[in-house]
Order: C-alpha cells, then sequence, then structure tokens
C-alpha cells in the first residue's frame, strides 16, 4: 500500500483521500481552512455526499486517514501528492490557478524526498507543464518531482460510487514511470485506464463537462419549440435516448445546469479557446441558453398569473441537483433572484441545502416541508428533483394552496395526474394538455377540483403521490 497526500478538503479532495484510504492505502489530507480542518478533526463532513461520513470515520478508527494543515507533516514519507485545490473563474472566465501554483511551490519546499505530484484539480491544458517549470525553480533538495495529470469525473451526490465505479481513469504524463505508478493505485477498480500525455488529460476534463453542459442545453433548447407546437419534450427525449449514437443520459429538459463544474468549466473552455483567437460559438450558445431558462419560468408564470407583484411563490428545492447542499450557481438563485425582482414574496423548502441558501438568501422564508411551502401560496415552482418531491400527497398540496399552479421545472411528474388532482401544471417543454383550454377555464376547473379535495371526496392525508420517474 502507498502512502498519499492530498492537499485541499473540498469536494474532489475529500472523496479522493477518503476513497484511497478504503482502498488501504495511508492518506494525509492537508487543509488550511481552519473551519474545515475543525470539522474534519471531529468527525463532520463539510459536504454532503452518500457514504462519506461512514467511510470516513472508519478509516480514522483504522488509522489510515488523518488531517493535518502543516505541509511538512503532512509531506512526510509521502510517495504521492495529490493537488486538488479550487480553480474557480475569474471575472473573464479564466480558471484561477493561484492556490494550485501556491500548493505547487509549498510542496517544493516542504517535501522530505522525492515524490509524484498528481494534479487533480481541473486546470487548462498547459498547467502541467507550468507546474513541472514551478517545482524545478524550488526545489532546493534536488528531489524527483514528476507531475501527472489526473482529472476527476465525479457527479456530486454519488461522488463516491463514482470513484469506485468509475467509467474511466485518466493518467497524463511524459514520464513513463510515473504513469505507471499513478495507473498502479487504481488498477483494484477494474477499469479502462487510459494513459495520454498532461495536455490530452487536462484537455478532456474540460471537454467531457461541456460537452455534457451543451447536451442539456440543447435540449433545452428544444424544448421551448415543445412548448409551444404542444410537444411533450419527456417522450421526445425518451424516443432520441433509444439511439445508441445518442445515449439517455443528460437529455432531461429542465431549468438548467449549476454546480461547482459545468459552468466553470464552460467558461474556462471559452477562455483558451479565445486566449488563442478561436472561436467557439457552441460553447457560447451552451452558455448563453443556460441563462435563459430562469425568465423561460417567469414568462409562465407572468402569463398564468398576470402581475407577479405580491404574489407568494412557493420554491420546492434549493440545491443545483439532488442528493447535494452545493448552491454553488444553482438555478434557483437567478429564479429567486428574478422573483424579487418582481415584487414576489418566497417561501423555500430543500431538504439538506437550506443552511448553505440561507448565508446567500436572507429575505426569504424557510419552510419546515414542502406542504408548508404550499400553504397559502399562488404557485409552486419545482426546482430540484428531489426523491423527497416525487413522493408528496400532490392531493394535499393543492388544496393547501392559495391557487393550485405548479411550474414542474424537472418535468418529474405526470401532466395527467397533476390535472387530477386539481394542478394547473406546467412543465418545461410539455405544455399539451395544460394549454389545450384558456387559462381562466383550467382555473375554474381547478379551483372546483380543489373542494372535492377539501370535501373528503378525494384522500386528503400524506398518502405518497407516485411521480411520473
Amino acid at each position: 500500500m502507498s502512502n498519499i497526500s492530498v492537499i485541499g478538503a473540498g469536494y474532489v479532495g475529500l472523496i479522493t483521500a477518503v476513497c484511497f484510504a478504503e482502498l488501504g492505502h495511508k492518506v494525509t489530507l492537508l487543509e488550511i481552512d481552519p473551519k474545515k480542518l475543525d470539522c474534519l478533526e471531529r468527525g463532520v463532513m463539510p459536504i454532503n455526499e452518500i457514504s462519506l461520513t461512514d467511510l470516513w470515520q472508519h478509516n480514522h478508527t483504522e488509522g489510515r486517514i488523518s488531517v493535518t494543515n502543516n505541509y511538512i507533516q503532512g509531506l512526510l514519507g509521502a510517495e504521492f501528492a495529490f493537488i486538488a485545490v479550487g480553480t474557480p473563474s475569474t471575472r473573464s472566465g479564466k480558471p484561477n490557478l493561484k492556490w494550485l501554483l501556491q500548493s505547487t511551490i509549498s510542496i517544493a519546499e516542504a517535501a522530505s524526498g522525492p515524490l509524484i505530484l498528481v494534479i487533480k484539480s481541473t486546470v487548462p491544458a498547459g498547467t502541467a507543464d507550468i507546474v513541472a517549470k514551478l517545482l524545478a525553480h524550488h526545489n532546493h533538495n534536488g528531489y524527483s518531482f514528476p507531475v501527472v495529470s489526473n482529472p476527476e469525473f465525479l457527479r456530486e451526490g454519488v461522488a463516491v460510487y463514482d470513484f469506485f465505479n468509475p467509467s474511466r481513469i485518466v493518467v497524463g504524463s511524459s514520464n513513463q514511470d510515473a504513469t505507471e505508478a499513478v495507473a498502479g493505485l487504481y488498477r483494484v477498480l477494474d477499469s479502462p485506464i487510459i494513459k495520454c500525455d498532461t495536455r490530452t488529460a487536462e484537455m478532456s476534463k474540460y471537454v467531457s463537462n461541456v460537452f455534457l453542459a451543451t447536451k442539456i442545453s440543447f435540449m433545452n433548447e428544444i424544448a421551448l419549440l415543445c412548448d409551444e407546437y404542444d410537444v411533450d419534450i419527456v417522450k421526445v427525449a425518451s424516443i432520441m435516448g433509444m439511439d445508441p449514437r445518442f445515449g439517455s443520459g443528460y437529455l432531461n429538459a429542465g431549468l438548467g445546469w449549476g454546480g461547482s463544474c459545468l459552468p466553470k468549466d464552460v467558461r474556462g473552455l471559452i477562455y483558451m479557446a479565445k486566449s488563442r483567437k478561436i472561436h467557439l460559438p457552441m460553447a457560447q450558445a451552451t452558455q448563453r441558453i443556460n441563462k435563459l431558462q430562469s425568465r423561460f419560468v417567469i414568462k409562465k408564470l407572468n402569463r398564468l398569473l398576470g402581475s407577479l407583484e405580491g404574489k407568494t411563490i412557493g420554491i420546492l428545492g434549493l440545491s443545483f441537483k439532488p442528493d447535494s447542499d452545493d448552491m454553488r450557481e444553482a438555478p434557483s438563485l437567478e429564479i429567486i433572484h428574478q422573483l424579487r425582482e418582481h415584487g414576489c414574496l418566497i417561501r423555500a423548502y430543500d431538504p439538506i441545502a437550506m443552511a448553505t441558501a440561507a448565508q446567500i438568501l436572507s429575505d426569504i422564508t424557510y419552510a419546515v416541508d414542502a406542504y408548508e411551502v404550499a400553504r397559502g401560496s399562488d404557485a409552486l415552482i419545482l426546482v430540484t428533483e428531489w426523491e423527497e418531491f416525487k413522493e408528496l400527497n400532490m392531493r394535499m398540496i393543492s388544496s393547501l394552496m392559495k391557487r393550485p399552479i405548479i411550474i414542474d421545472g424537472r418535468n418529474i411528474y405526470s401532466p395527467e395526474a397533476m390535472l387530477e388532482a386539481g394542478f394547473i401544471y406546467e412543465g418545461i417543454g410539455r405544455r399539451g394538455i395544460s394549454q389545450q383550454k384558456s387559462q381562466e377555464l383550467q382555473l375554474t376547473e381547478a379551483m372546483n377540483r380543489r373542494e372535492l379535495v377539501l370535501s373528503g371526496n378525494i384522500i386528503s392525508s400524506r398518502e405518497p403521490f407516485k411521480s411520473e420517474r
């Protein structure tokens, strides 16, 4: 088993450290942020990930993982140093490599012997070359520091699963021995290992994320067309997904993409192109379409409610995706911003992200559950497709609302079932049934259906209401 140091206890670093420890390696996690360090020393995970807390506690008890803020201590006896620090976008879209370069210098100065430096952070093509030069400049002890690019392809919420079940592992280096050594860390996972140069490895991460973003934005754009022609985008996507040339993943229309990776990496790829005077119209269109999705929702609300001034709008889900408390560039932020500009009162609920959201959004009301959000609301917007929301008693939700209107921002419900439950239902690219009648007639019929709920003719307990998928 190897001695591994991981620099940075953020999303990627923490997953990498814990999972390598679970594979039996001795891992030291280096983190200079006092708050994160304190959390980890108490066994409290600073991010929400399935199985992460249990794995940390198990490996910490077994002595396979420890945490420190001291580079000399953290690199003592290390054979590998994985850099997993943040590379956020600057205003221009250029990735900020400050923390990566600072970590590189610290490694060169604090290492107790030769080691392999592995770049896990998402970085522009050519960064490994810069790191190698920086290491050589600050390497006063003459140690060998080969550089390897090893991008991650983890999905937030299921990152632990993805680490142990990777679709591919990319190892890029000009040093064959270093390539084989890093590849050897992963061979137990029985996954394809692609060996290449560092620039290919670095570019593969950006291109993979931007392509995913492009698929999502393409379907969101087509959803606008489906919305106008009374075509259900969910059925269109299902038909497309059967074609092996396309695949079924990332074809779901919705409110757009967010989080720590896709927005940053789209901007990063566009910046790389601009720096070489290359135009990427498709990547730029992908970015532009994503920004427009929140306006699509506001347009639907305007059509259904008229003026939004003083209206109470309920938000179901705040994090950018389910099984995560990550609020970075979450679609909910832009939607809430626009609702506030229209003078709306906002009530919101998320199963785990409300504490994080409260640090960003202080002037909205946070509810204890979806039913409290619904009570007295003029409309609901489903923003994040949590499993909890798929099991709600939607008849009860409808009965609690001032106006039974729902915008299904992730298309998780059956339009027919929602209309039967008393709602005026609007999805993304699936207007069909709800647009066959005038809004005034729909509202009258929906209110009548709600009266049946209130009269007890329809079940009114919190019996689960099954979602479409």
